[in-house]
């Protein structure tokens, strides 16, 4: 019997998980059987999915799961050097050059295990069956806006948290700019018409932000950009590949600039194909802003799980996208799952 395995989220600041107890009933249903870790933080109640039926496990216990059992999380592991023997589905952050990837891969090197990796679960076109992009998008914007209004009052924006909803977001958020009593600022969202870039662009013009809309068409040439730096804000929502022309390059940082605050929302520090290579590293909650320039001030927002802010809205959102390929775990080398396996196989190392 086909036995999926949720984790408990293991990461500070991370509330999410990829299936509801309502999508648990429906596996179980078709057969598979679910087990769910008990969790902290998790902001769906445990008690749910034991109503539905899962069996449930001790918090982080995943290691000792029976080695058939396909280990579900979102986010990464503990970086702890340990052989990885399971078939796990997470985002693997392995594909793209990155050094921590190198790492993780090796792991399932020795282990045996297998990565199927989220972000490359795609159907037969090449498309993302399932994406955090919108709240990720739509949190980005608003800690970009907080790292902007703090920049106003003279200060580096101080901690974000965790939100009942985005009604609450937008309270909060809209409060803090009244009290500027300053005229909004002006934002350019490159990815506009994805995912990523809709949920950007919803949260400023919520906000009154006037919104400049980019994508591929706007930027096939290659750049460079000069009306990037003609906004108050940047919003960074296209995922680093092959061939992204760089954005915002470093001798930006010394130009003649209006352009003070810079969300990164695919956040892709360490990748070779970075199109924001001005900052080196992600940000956190305690503290979202990167201060990577001085007058004119330049800071950077790179919060790498941006969507737990709401952690509710979006974790019911993503698991209802996924819980379609999730029902066909019963047949792993072929659709999604074989097109992720086969990724993986391409990108272990030698």
């Amino acid at each position: 019997m086909t036995h999926l395995w949720v984790r408990a989220e293991q990461r500070p600041n991370e509330d999410r998980v990829g299936l509801t107890p309502e999508g648990a009933k429906a596996l179980l249903a078709a057969g598979i059987k679910v087990t769910v870790e008990a969790s902290s933080v998790r902001a769906i109640p445990l008690q749910g999915y034991a109503d539905a039926g899962c069996e449930i496990a001790a918090e982080n216990s995943w290691p000792q799961a029976p080695a058939d059992a396909i280990i579900f999380g979102l986010k990464e592991l503990p970086e702890d050097g340990t052989p990885l023997p399971h078939r796990h589905i997470m985002f693997g952050h392995a594909f793209k050059g990155q050094h921590s990837g190198k790492a993780l891969l090796e792991r399932f090197k020795a282990g045996g295990g297998t990565l199927y990796d989220l972000e490359y679960l795609v159907d037969e076109t090449g498309r993302r069956v399932a994406a955090f992009g919108y709240w990720a998008g739509y949190a980005g914007a608003a800690v970009t806006l907080k790292a902007w209004a703090a920049q106003q009052r003279g200060e580096l924006c101080g901690p974000v948290g965790v939100y009942g909803g985005k009604d609450a977001l937008l309270a909060d958020l809209g409060a803090e700019l009244d009290a500027l009593n300053k005229d909004r600022p002006t934002a350019i969202v490159i990815g506009a018409l994805g995912r990523v870039g809709t949920g950007a662009a919803d949260l400023c013009e919520a906000m009154g932000v006037a919104v400049t809309k980019w994508d591929m068409a706007e930027t096939a040439s290659g750049g460079p950009f000069p009306e990037i730096l003609a906004h108050d804000l940047f919003l960074n929502c296209i995922f680093a590949r092959p061939g992204t022309p760089v954005f915002v390059p470093r001798e930006a940082l010394a130009a003649d600039r209006k352009l003070t605050a810079i969300g990164d929302v695919a956040c892709d520090p360490d990748s070779d194909y970075n199109p924001v290579p001005v900052y080196d590293r992600a940000t956190t909650w305690e503290a979202p802003a990167l201060r990577v320039a001085e007058n004119p001030v330049l800071d950077v927002m790179a919060i790498d799980n941006l969507p737990s802010m709401l952690p509710v809205e979006s974790s019911e959102d993503y698991a209802a996208q996924l819980l379609p390929s999730l029902l066909t775990l019963t047949d792993l080398e072929s659709g999604v799952w074989g097109r992720a396996k086969s990724t993986f196989l391409e990108h272990l190392p030698e």
